[in-house]
């Protein structure tokens, strides 16, 4: 299944899990079965916490802030009873970005398609407006060419925002086939290096046995890219600041992506972790969202561009602070390539 479960007895014990519920609590059903349910995980709103333990309760709450061992995160609950078994239960829980990506399938949202529709009108004139001014720039007296360059360089800023929110409303079918995780991983680390002059260290944490994952290697590149330059961003006034990019397979867990009409299993996770003080609060629940940005000067382009790719590409991501160890984790999980299984 891919949603954890708990199965819940009538003292509000836990009878049995399944392996999704032992990944989110970070315990085995073994130590997990007979224990409290709330020996496990912490829930932030009382009430609900108050109503999972009323075994009559039929209960259904989104955007709910669980915590279980070290790690806080945004969920969907739901809980019912047993018929057939009075005073006993079922609770069901999953990430609630996740739930929002299912439900928008693989269609492409509205606001998506206008921008790219009207970065598509604006490209025309734009092209216009640079031709002019490399024509100015040579007619000109020697002190006007800085002005002339300057258009041409505001203009070629501008192309490059239009080019991105035109890949935002693009609906071509992207191409996936078997992909070297950590080849594309360690090619993204180069560009970012290259590009940078600042002593951000990426550090490697790799499980070398995974195999190859089913993506676009190129997309896959542009999204590392984009997460680490952003984690670099955002960790520039820490001091000695290491960057971890870290790779395993989620035994007995897997989300459920929906592409071509067919749920599947995306064990392979790559996750960026950045010691950076994270994103505000009141923006972390939209970060994917366009237009979204926790940057003074940021477009709010990047993360919705990282997220379209990985969707295209059947993965998902999803976000986490982790106030505890001070880090800002970014997961991608994908799926294995087909007729591939783990090393």
């Amino acid at each position: 299944m891919v949603f954890a479960v708990l199965c819940i007895d009538g003292e509000g014990r836990v009878a049995s899990v399944n392996p999704a519920a032992e990944e989110l609590l970070g315990r085995s059903s073994k130590r997990l079965v007979g224990e409290p349910l709330f020996e496990s995980l912490s829930i932030s709103d009382e009430r609900v916490a108050a109503s999972l333990l009323q075994s009559e309760a039929q209960l259904i709450v989104r955007g709910l802030i669980l915590s279980a061992g070290d790690r806080e995160r945004v969920v969907n609950l739901s809980c019912s009873p047993m018929h057939s078994y009075p005073g006993w239960r079922v609770i069901t829980i999953s990430d609630a970005g996740q739930d929002a990506m299912e439900a928008e399938g693989d269609e492409e949202r509205t606001e998506l398609r206008a921008p790219a529709v009207l970065a598509h009108e604006i490209k025309n004139p734009l092209s216009a407006i640079r031709g002019a001014s490399q024509l100015l720039a040579r007619r000109s007296a020697a002190k006007d060419k800085p002005l002339a360059t300057m258009i041409e360089g505001e203009v070629d800023r501008i192309a490059q925002l239009i080019d991105r929110m035109q890949q935002l409303g693009s609906r071509k079918k992207v191409e996936t086939g078997p992909c070297n995780l950590h080849e594309a991983i360690r090619n993204a680390m180069a560009t970012v290096r290259a590009g940078r002059e600042d002593a951000c260290e990426l550090a490697e944490e790799f499980d070398p046995s995974l195999p190859a994952v089913e993506a676009d290697q190129g997309a896959l590149e542009q999204v590392l890219i984009n997460l680490l330059a952003n984690a670099c961003d955002a960790s520039s006034d820490v001091e000695d600041a290491r960057i971890i990019v870290r790779t395993r397979f989620v035994s007995g867990l897997s989300f459920s992506a929906i592409r071509l009409g067919k749920a599947t299993r995306l064990p392979i996770e790559i996750t960026v972790s950045d010691p950076g003080p994270g994103l505000p609060p009141d923006l972390r629940d939209q970060v994917f969202e366009p237009f979204v940005s926790g940057k003074p000067h940021g477009q709010g382009l990047g993360l919705a561009l990282v997220r379209k790719l990985l969707r295209d590409m059947g993965g998902r991501i999803s976000h986490e602070r982790d106030e505890r160890a001070g880090r800002t984790h970014f997961r991608i999980n994908l799926p294995v390539a087909e007729g591939k299984t783990q090393a």
